[in-house]
């Protein structure tokens, strides 16, 4: 979506330096980029996210690229239902999350003050310090900028990403925490899988023990 050209596509521009902080090869890119915009033969991918309940009332939000839409709808579906959760319409969980664009800063060295003036004057929503890190939070066409003007600043940046944020979450516990978390790991080690987004809040003392 929006080209195969990053300088004049933000989304995969943003994408790109994801791939080179995880160290990705420039020939994958590269391949990856033409397979996204249909010049291999014979490859023809289509983006799609569906919409899901989970164990204990959660919402799932799943986003895969595939290049067969039956396949993957069947082989997500079945796994859903394996672990006590059902594939949804769209529209069904959507507006239980908000789409924006999330920066991720180390706090290490950083002035929280001067963070949040560079951040907020390039146009982000918001600073928060969580843990050993700051997480920016901009509107997702705000993204490239804000990460163009922290980093243009000296600030480094970690990570810088489009993510689904759930307005509200739904604490979890017992079995269903378990089943969530399964279910979880499953559709993010799907191959098709690209991201997956849900509004579960299980306690830190019975997460660390899952």
């Amino acid at each position: 979506m929006g080209g195969g050209d990053a300088s004049a596509n933000p989304r995969l521009r943003t994408a790109i330096l994801a791939a080179k902080s995880a160290n990705m090869p420039s020939t994958n890119v590269e391949r990856a980029v033409k397979k996204g915009t249909g010049e291999l033969e014979g490859v023809n991918y289509e983006e799609i996210t569906y919409e899901a309940y989970g164990p204990g009332g959660t919402a799932l939000l799943i986003e895969v690229v595939t290049d067969n839409r039956n396949r993957t709808v069947g082989e997500i579906r079945h796994m859903i239902s394996k672990n006590n959760g059902n594939l949804g319409e769209t529209g069904s969980v959507a507006y239980m999350f908000q789409r924006r664009g999330v920066i991720t800063v180390p706090a290490k060295g950083i002035d929280e003050d001067s963070l949040m003036l560079a951040a907020l004057d390039a146009g982000a929503e918001d600073v928060k310090l969580d843990d050993d890190s700051f997480i920016v939070t901009t509107p997702t066409d705000q993204l490239e900028n804000v990460r163009t003007a922290l980093t243009g600043a000296g600030i480094t940046v970690e990570s810088a990403e489009i993510q689904q944020i759930p307005q509200n979450l739904i604490p979890v516990d017992g079995s269903g925490a378990r089943a969530i978390i399964k279910l979880m790991d499953a559709l993010e080690d799907h191959d098709d899988v690209q991201h997956v987004w849900s509004n579960f809040d299980i306690p830190d003392e019975l997460m660390a023990n899952l």
